[in-house]
């Protein structure tokens, strides 16, 4: 069974939340691509970095890492990955409206493939075709998206940094990174 990882992202996603999942599953063996539409394989993207500082009502948006893709977009067979990982961030709010990275996308819900989607990745998941496969799952989320996730017709579970409902695993933030990133490769080692 294949041990490749598709993280689809954008530029301004949350450096965190891109950096950090793709050096664990690669430290666990998997071969990570990282790809984002309209991007070759030599291509960047830049990434931001989101404070929660106590004295902001808001989290502290600041420029983050240039971060080296390493496989073209338009080069991606789904059918080839064992998963899906999503970063948050500011990319998923445009990604969005991309039908490739739609359709990429529901590939995985569609098949129950393993998915893991943080902070504001669950708007790609929350949007058609794919909130089909969400309705009544269990998730969590950043909860400034809640409400975009809701209408989709999950269960939104707000005490937990995160869920695992099936074949999809969620997180709240960069600092959920552990509990998430310790259910998702429970997920995907179920799925070899």
């Amino acid at each position: 069974m294949s041990k490749k990882i598709l993280v689809i992202t954008g530029d301004f996603a949350e450096d965190y939340e891109v950096m950090v999942p793709v050096q664990v599953l690669q430290i666990q063996g998997y071969e990570v691509d990282v790809v984002c539409p309209d991007k070759k394989a030599d291509g960047t993207i830049q990434t931001a970095v989101h404070d929660f500082a106590p004295e902001y009502q808001f989290f502290v948006e600041t420029k983050g890492h240039v971060y080296h893709l390493n496989k073209a977009f338009d080069e991606v067979k789904v059918e080839e990955y064992l998963g899906l990982y999503l970063p948050g961030g500011r990319a998923p709010e445009y990604l969005r409206y991309n039908k490739k990275v739609m359709e990429m996308v529901e590939y995985f819900l569609k098949n129950k493939k393993p998915v893991c989607a943080v902070c504001h990745a669950l708007l790609l998941l929350a949007q058609k075709p794919c909130d089909a496969y969400i309705k009544d799952k269990n998730i969590t989320c950043f909860p400034s998206v809640r409400s975009e996730v809701e209408c989709a017709g999950v269960k939104y579970n707000s005490k937990d940094e995160a869920v695992t409902d099936g074949n999809i695993v969620t997180g709240q933030s960069y600092m959920s990174h552990v509990p998430m990133l310790q259910q998702f490769l429970k997920v995907l080692e179920a799925a070899k």
